[in-house]
């Protein structure tokens, strides 16, 4: 468990969880630190999907259920990633194919880390901050929020006024917030996109 693709999983979820967890107990929610121009900390919390997107926003379920249907199924998605991970090392495939994989896997984890756990471990960070291991935690198991922080609004201005429809309206480039989990999946994937024919050789 010590190859090179391992170590990088092991660092990339050890760094993704020590930065939410000190933002967690630092920072209250909607806190903003700017790091230099176009690069800002900012704490929000994610209930849902990539984007904020909820389940119950186009199921006829309630919040909650949403909220722990889409953590079981992130469960089920960890562990076929994880299958899927170690046994491409165990078969020697291309190490490009394999340190994309440990991006991928380590960022899925260090998500589900965050849904799965810290609705028991924290207390609520609106207009305070929170302290892990609390005993009045803000959730319960399955239902935790995942932490995001990284924020580069790159273009923050406003639509010239003879633009039709959208003039004198907020411009802002780039709007996501995202952690290091989301980083590294996003990275893995772009590498195995981009970069297709390395990690999958013809034989």
């Amino acid at each position: 468990m010590f190859k090179k693709p391992f170590l990088l999983a092991y660092f990339l979820l050890i760094l993704d969880q020590c930065v939410k967890i000190y933002i967690k107990t630092h920072f209250f929610l909607g806190e903003s630190v700017e790091v230099f121009s176009g690069f800002q900390i900012l704490f929000i919390e994610n209930e849902g999907a990539a984007w904020g997107a909820k389940l119950s926003d186009i199921l006829p379920i309630s919040d909650v259920s949403g909220k722990i249907a889409l953590t079981v199924f992130r469960l089920f998605a960890i562990a076929g990633i994880g299958a899927w991970f170690v046994s491409s090392v165990k078969k020697g495939v291309p190490l490009f194919l394999q340190m994309a994989q440990a991006m991928i896997f380590a960022g899925a984890l260090g998500n589900i880390i965050d849904s799965v756990f810290y609705g028991v471990l924290f207390n609520d960070s609106m207009y305070q901050v929170a302290t892990l291991f609390s005993d009045q935690p803000y959730g319960s198991l399955l239902q935790g929020k995942v932490v995001d922080m990284l924020y580069f609004p790159l273009i923050d201005t406003t639509w010239p006024e003879w633009v039709p429809v959208l003039g004198g309206n907020s411009l802002r480039f780039f709007e996501p917030v995202f952690n290091i989990a989301d980083t590294a999946i996003s990275t893995g994937v772009g590498l195995l996109l981009v970069f297709n024919k390395k990690a999958f050789p013809q034989r």
